[in-house]
């Protein structure tokens, strides 16, 4: 909370003195009584129940909120569940803030950051992220549009509120493997070690169930050296094993009190319960997350590490596959990508290729028979070019496999649908279709390169994205931060709350130009009818406005 309120010197806290250990004494401050500056905001909802919050303005346009602490709750009584931290100011700004340790833990001592002693940083002319920075989700708006939805920047704070002696901090990898694994461990270890001083970090092995069934694994700057040439992660990961209170037992009994946790969307949910139960338990314990999918579908974010080089790597098997089949008459390459839920793998591979003649996704439905069909197209672009290059996310198409309908409600440890081998199947049907009822000869190569591309190293784009997100990750639990996720968005590092993560699902918009640009490029039908064009647009008219990655508004 100290970003939010606090002012960005220290003089302006009377109640701070700095000393020569550079730490600040800290004098408590009456718990029932607080005053903060607080510029620009005419509305504050802190939705905590820890402390009741009034705003009165002052005819100079500065403000002062009074906190006081709500004589129904002692100090010791544990915290009601929180509500979304929401700050509301002039010309419809909002700003979705994340939780911070003083939200529900009283009297905390703050100390300086030593990054402002750091030689590497001498050169720096702001060390510090403002109190008021903010980054705009959405920053296409029209002249008289509402400032919109922000999220706090990311970055080293002035005050810090931990001691760098004192902290413990652990890191987990949950899920699926993804480049840029061991990257992203490497650097919060190493800006834990040589940015704030912390000597003590451990990795939990094995995913969640690792937390209260293995061993931890000692890490500093020498073990992790060279980690970010390897892929897969050093930890080791799995699916599953959330069990709450043995994991907040596990972090308790070790002294941790910095827990970073890199995964996917399921993961992130995992993350949020475990936060909460911390701050049930009133303990001084940052929860910090790190977005981790190679599908990019989690929402908000510009965009997920791993994706690049997925993207990258996708293109050498659509390049095999396009091998193959203009080598043979009436060739057809079919590559099967991930993309359970989200196709962005699979249409980025395909405009950067060139190569490809048909893409299917999760969220543009197909069809195999009759007029406009994926079969009559497939038998036109082989009369045409003699060959032919399919492209299938691994979650396209699933509702055609009604033989295998009992399995689309099973699911894995994770919570993930499992998932019938589409690739495997249409191949089968094209190979029945046209040998069958065509009685045209073909020669088809199915290539599937998912393990291949979640094993390599990430790429140097995503290595650099992945020492950001690590970095802001230590920054932001160093100044206090909690329960948040960092992330990517309009290109700034922020700052998210894990509700806005977890919430809801980034998707392909078929109705919008990244998608037309893909059909451009294939040339290939949309396999929608006329009318079903006319409904997706009507229905996509009142959230068409583009937010800051192209992405369509979720409202």
């Amino acid at each position: 909370m100290d970003s939010l309120l606090a002012p960005s010197s220290t003089s302006s806290f009377p109640f701070l003195n700095n000393n020569s250990n550079n730490r600040i004494e800290h004098k408590s401050l009456p718990s029932s009584l607080c005053f903060f500056n607080l510029r620009k905001f005419s509305t504050v909802s802190f939705g905590y129940n820890r402390r009741s919050c009034r705003l009165r303005l002052s005819s100079s346009r500065r403000s002062k909120i009074k906190c006081s602490t709500s004589p129904t709750m002692s100090s010791s009584a544990s915290p009601e569940i929180p509500q979304p931290k929401i700050v509301n100011g002039p010309g419809g700004y909002v700003l979705e803030d994340v939780p911070h340790l003083s939200d529900y833990i009283p009297d905390l001592p703050v100390y300086s950051n030593p990054l402002q002693d750091n030689p590497a940083y001498s050169v720096v002319k702001q060390y510090f992220v403002h109190v008021d920075d903010t980054v705009p989700q959405k920053i296409v708006v029209h002249k008289n549009s509402p400032r919109g939805v922000h999220f706090r920047r990311a970055g080293p704070r002035q005050k810090i509120f931990f001691d760098s002696d004192d902290v413990h901090a652990c890191i987990v990898t949950c899920g699926g493997l993804c480049p840029g694994l061991n990257t992203v461990i490497r650097e919060i270890v190493c800006g834990l070690f040589h940015m704030y001083g912390v000597r003590k970090v451990s990795g939990i092995d094995g995913g969640y169930r690792g937390f209260y069934a293995k061993n931890t694994v000692h890490l500093d700057p020498k073990v992790v050296n060279d980690i970010h040439k390897r892929g897969g992660t050093i930890l080791g990961t799995s699916r599953g094993g959330h069990d709450t209170s043995k994991i907040v037992d596990s972090i308790q009994d070790r002294g941790i009190n910095q827990v970073y946790i890199i995964g996917g969307d399921g993961t992130q949910r995992g993350a949020s319960v475990i936060f909460e139960e911390i701050r049930r338990r009133g303990l001084k314990v940052s929860v910090a997350g790190i977005p981790k999918t190679i599908d990019n579908d989690i929402p908000v974010i510009d965009r997920s590490f791993g994706f690049d080089t997925a993207v990258e790597e996708a293109q050498r098997a659509i390049n095999a596959a396009h091998v193959e089949a203009e080598s043979f008459e009436n060739g057809i390459g079919l590559v099967k990508l991930m993309g359970r839920y989200s196709g962005f793998i699979a249409m980025y591979a395909t405009l950067a290729s060139r190569d490809v003649d048909c893409c299917l996704i999760p969220e543009s439905p197909f069809y195999l028979e009759g007029p406009g069909g994926l079969f009559e197209y497939i038998e036109r672009r082989l009369k045409e070019n003699g060959h032919m290059v399919l492209v299938i996310a691994e979650g396209a198409g699933q509702e055609l496999l009604s033989e295998s309908l009992q399995s689309m409600t099973q699911k894995d440890a994770s919570g993930n649908k499992l998932l019938q081998d589409v690739a495997l199947w249409i191949s089968q049907r094209i190979k029945d279709h046209f040998s069958k009822e065509r009685k045209m000869t073909i020669n088809l190569k199915y290539i599937d390169p998912t393990y291949m591309i979640r094993a390599i190293p990430s790429n140097a784009s995503d290595n650099v994205y992945c020492t950001l997100l690590a970095q802001s990750a230590v920054h932001g639990a160093m100044a206090g931060y909690t329960g948040f996720t960092s992330g990517l968005v309009n290109g700034r590092q922020t700052y998210i709350p894990f509700y806005r993560i977890t919430e809801t699902q980034n998707k392909v918009v078929i109705t919008d130009r990244m998608w037309a640009r893909l059909l451009s490029s294939t040339n290939q039908p949309s396999f929608l009818c006329p009318k079903e064009i006319l409904e997706d647009q009507g229905h996509e008219e009142s959230s068409n406005e583009l937010l800051d990655n192209g992405k369509c508004s979720p409202n």
